[in-house]
């Protein structure tokens, strides 16, 4: 630890003297979560037969099966869809919203503004060809207030015409608390007393393993989210999934492939071995993250700053929100990230326009797999109060270190500016 000043290394001793009571809960939502998933894996009888990869339209692929029976009976559910086609989760969110929603039909955001890529999906806050608006989906949402969903007022905002409720769980480019799993099952509820047709549709990213049920176990129709995120362990090297109610999940296979294919087809290219394997892994390392993230909080308290979620907060996805104030030192908080990756380490990262995105972006991720926010990485977009979200650390060793890293940079730059 001779890398760090004496005065990043005691601020690390004061947070990891708080951690032993925060982190036993994670641990015990890791077992749980370990022993769901052997369960699964064990009532289906997965063999190292299911790892071959398959070509063509890969008819009867029996990994590929498997693989999505495996995965609906952990998210609790009917039917998965879980495939290497999906280029990221926006696109598994997407493919939901086209192939469930009609001309005429309202898309009703229960959560607000949704993430920064799905606005453009959406296409009601930015001209996006393609988009729902194109196809006339109309789309309204509903602010968020101070203690979370406005439940009181979800009953006036729902229209004749509201074919599906979207209902983010994570906090996206904002301050809001995540949703808990309570408050997911609350919310579906709600919705289906006031119109037992309407689709309940989660977009579970960033969620998954960090409490012992996913959404679709508690009352959402729908889900989707990414495997280079939780479920894929950091292991799963594309890809991403559906999951829910079986006739749901096939009308988005028809928009994924097309009407009368389905799920039917697909390929498995990549080894299915990853996508297991990835999916064993998922709880340890989603809480390997999860410590990461309660450290950082700890850490960055210390020195002074507004966290979200508070060190002790419960934990519904694996992103901690810092709140910086300044671009510079948003800048500086994800060079010291990238700097301590193991991948491009000597690159430093600096702002710039990303597909989808409204602002300037600045992304650190020197990951193994590109773009996995699941392993260690740090993004944010250039405005105002320049807030980082830091996510993901396959080993909390790591997370330590690059949260370590980034505040040096950031005291780097305040000594220099005085």
């Amino acid at each position: 630890m001779t890398i760090f000043s004496e005065e990043i290394l005691a601020i690390r001793k004061q947070a990891l003297q708080k951690t032993p009571s925060l982190f036993n809960q994670v641990d015990e939502i890791s077992e749980m979560n370990t022993i769901k998933v052997l369960e699964a894996f064990r009532k289906h009888r997965v063999s190292d037969y299911h790892f071959r990869t398959t070509s063509g339209y890969a008819y009867n692929d029996a990994g590929r099966e498997k693989l999505e029976d495996v995965w609906a009976d952990i998210c609790g559910a009917e039917k998965a869809l879980v495939r290497t086609q999906f280029v990221s989760g926006t696109h598994a969110l997407a493919t939901v919203l086209f192939g469930l929603l009609r001309p005429g039909h309202e898309l009703l955001s229960l959560t607000g503004a949704p993430y920064d890529t799905m606005q453009t999906v959406i296409g009601h806050t930015c001209t996006s060809p393609g988009s729902l608006k194109d196809f006339g989906i109309s789309y309204s949402e509903l602010p968020m207030i101070d203690s979370g969903v406005d439940i009181k007022s979800i009953a006036v905002a729902m229209k004749p015409n509201t074919k599906m409720v979207l209902i983010q769980r994570s906090r996206g480019y904002s301050m809001r608390s995540p949703l808990t799993i309570a408050e997911i099952r609350e919310l579906c509820a709600h919705v289906k007393a006031i119109n037992p047709e309407c689709i309940c549709f989660v977009d579970n990213c960033y969620g998954e393993f960090v409490d012992t049920l996913e959404p679709t176990a508690v009352g959402a129709d729908i889900m989707a989210g990414s495997l280079i995120k939780n479920p894929g362990g950091g292991i799963a090297s594309t890809g991403g999934y559906i999951v829910g109610k079986k006739e749901l999940v096939e009308q988005a296979a028809y928009r994924m492939t097309a009407p009368g294919i389905g799920s039917e087809l697909g390929a498995s290219l990549v080894d299915n071995r990853l996508l297991f394997q990835g999916l064993f892994m998922a709880p340890h390392t989603t809480a390997q993250a999860v410590k990461g993230a309660i450290f950082a909080s700890l850490f960055f308290s210390l020195l002074g700053y507004k966290t979200l979620p508070h060190p002790s907060d419960k934990r519904s996805d694996i992103i901690q929100a810092i709140q910086l104030d300044s671009p510079d030192k948003l800048i500086a908080f994800c060079q010291g990230i990238q700097k301590y990756s193991p991948i491009d380490a000597h690159v430093r990262p600096e702002p710039s326009a990303m597909p989808g995105y409204q602002d300037a972006v600045i992304m650190a991720a020197g990951t193994f797999v590109q773009g996995a926010s699941i392993e260690l990485s740090a993004d944010g977009p250039l405005r105002a109060p320049y807030i980082v979200y830091l996510q993901g650390g396959l080993t909390f060793e790591h997370a330590m270190i690059g949260t370590m890293g980034a505040a040096a940079e950031i005291l780097k730059l305040e000594e220099r500016s005085k």
